[in-house]
């Protein structure tokens, strides 16, 4: 195995314990640990708070909390905090309700390559099953899972990543929520855009600037397997605003913005 990079962990949260207790439960199981987990919290109330307080006694490796007070649908402000106050290299990025297989983060880093970012896909896990994997802390899925939807995404088979292909352009088919890139190239695009308002784009806008800037794309498939707690779709009311700046980025291939991560460094 060739040297891994040191990575952070980072993944946003708001108001839903239960998932970020899955979570942390498969970090726990991870075969290649993370060098610290950020927690990036976007107002919740008190019970996330006790939660990571328990996990911290005797976490693994440093698990850090970052919280701003709720006002909205502030994703990319809080992600920027938390990637600022990150030490390491690398950083991993998932979103707060994903349980991730126990490769994962191995995957994420084996894989790494300066130029590049990467990219997974998710397992839905269906809405019929929530109470059981809840009562029962459940963070193991397979193929043969119930549950589950988009089964041929359980599959995992990493050898294949020899032959994955390089993507020069951003695709559709990316994800926030499974993702990982070089922080010096967040830094050099200026992060997330926080004039993007709600939910939707914050991710894939970011990464067309690392295009812009020559990053290029590698998807991570049979390996980096991450599975996705349904949860009601949040309002997309501003969906259209953000679409509109995304496509601004694409076409005037903007590298970077004035409200990023230079107001935390």
């Amino acid at each position: 195995m060739k040297n891994l990079p040191t990575c952070s962990l980072v993944t946003p949260t708001y108001n839903w314990p239960q998932a970020l207790e899955l979570l942390l439960l498969s970090i726990l199981k991870q075969s290649v640990l993370p060098n610290e987990v950020i927690i990036a919290d976007d107002g919740s109330r008190e019970e996330t708070r006790q939660l990571i307080e328990k996990f911290q006694k005797n976490f693994p490796v440093p698990l850090i909390h970052i919280w701003h007070e709720d006002n909205g649908n502030q994703k990319p402000k809080i992600m920027n905090k938390a990637i600022a106050k990150a030490k390491y290299d690398y950083i991993v990025e998932i979103d707060g309700d994903i349980i991730m297989h126990k490769d994962f983060v191995k995957d994420h880093l084996t894989y790494a390559q300066k130029g590049f970012y990467l990219f997974g896909s998710r397992v839905n896990i269906q809405a019929n099953i929530l109470d059981k994997i809840f009562k029962n802390k459940i963070i193991h899925f397979n193929y043969f899972s119930e549950g589950i939807k988009k089964r041929g995404r359980t599959l995992y088979f990493p050898f294949l990543m020899n032959f994955s292909k390089t993507h020069h352009e951003r695709s559709e088919k990316l994800r926030g929520c499974n993702m990982s890139f070089w922080r010096e190239d967040f830094i050099k695009v200026n992060g997330f855009n926080e004039n993007l308002v709600g939910w939707g784009i914050d991710d894939s806008e970011m990464i067309q600037r690392l295009h812009n800037i020559g990053i290029h794309g590698k998807r991570l498939k049979f390996a980096g397997l991450a599975y996705h707690i349904y949860h009601k779709e949040q309002s997309k009311s501003h969906i259209e605003i953000n679409n509109l700046i995304e496509k601004e980025t694409t076409e005037k291939k903007i590298t970077t913005i004035d409200k990023g991560i230079n107001q935390y460094l």
